[in-house]
């Protein structure tokens, strides 16, 4: 069974994070297989959105570190993965949904914030510890959460890398409802059959206005991918994921310089 599997409801092509013994952790593989998706539904006429799903009780925990380990001491596969998924998010033509249920860690939770539909169970925790990993923010989220946030919440989740509970992310605008989490997946789905029957070129126009610039938003993702690319070569990010694979804490006060 694949790591991502694609389904289609009517007009509506999910995308679901389907790796419940890893926590739905995303590999290179996986995030091939959601820009292929992405790339497909929003060339077929059939397709009217996209909706992101979990399975387990889990969105997903976020990047594979296994898979970042081999990034940062010079794989580069994983990462153009990765960025080929980041950089395709502001450019998606056709509405995105996303249901959240548990664990929406890094991508998990960056992700949502191009999505046009968000809903969640009361179980649902978002956090972005990137700067834990040696990293900065990625997605475009260093320009789309102080937005949608604020500076200071956003900065309490982006650096301080806190948690956020589902009634928080409702607070701060980017949850449309929280909901039972046995009746998330047909609210997504209602949501985007909705969206289905609307008339299809006044539904894109629409978008694309209320979206605004996304070219602003594009030049920020690849303005973050760079610093992002280097990071995971830095010392930093080797420690960061050597000490999680070894179940350790990291130790950065080893790498300061006088």
């Amino acid at each position: 069974m694949s790591d991502i599997k694609v389904e289609r409801n009517g007009g509506v092509q999910i995308l679901r994070f389907n790796r419940p013994e890893k926590k739905n952790a995303l590999t290179g593989a996986m995030y091939d297989a959601l820009s292929d998706a992405l790339e497909a539904g929003d060339r077929d006429r059939e397709v009217a959105a996209h909706a992101f799903l979990g399975v387990g009780g889990v969105f997903t925990s976020g990047n594979d570190i296994g898979d970042f380990l081999q990034s940062s001491v010079g794989d580069q596969a994983v990462l153009k993965a990765v960025l080929r998924f980041i950089r395709l998010l502001p450019r998606v033509e056709k509405p995105m949904l996303a249901g959240v249920d548990g664990l929406a860690v890094g991508i998990g939770t960056t992700l949502l914030f191009h999505c046009d539909m968000v809903f969640a169970s009361p179980a649902a925790r978002f956090q972005t510890p990137f700067l834990d990993l040696g990293l900065v923010p990625e997605a475009g989220s260093s320009m789309l959460m102080p937005a949608r946030m604020g500076y200071a919440r956003a900065f309490e989740m982006l650096v301080l890398g806190a948690p956020m509970d589902a009634e928080s992310m409702r607070a701060a605008g980017l949850l449309n409802a929280i909901i039972d989490a046995d009746k998330i997946e047909a609210r997504v789905l209602a949501a985007g059959m909705a969206l289905a029957a609307k008339p299809p070129a006044a539904l894109a126009l629409a978008r694309r206005l209320m979206r605004g610039d996304a070219e602003a938003v594009a030049q920020r993702v690849d303005e973050e991918a760079q610093i992002f690319a280097r990071q995971l070569q830095s010392a930093e990010a080797r420690e960061a994921f050597t000490a999680f694979v070894e179940k350790r804490a990291p130790d950065f006060k080893k790498l300061r310089t006088s």
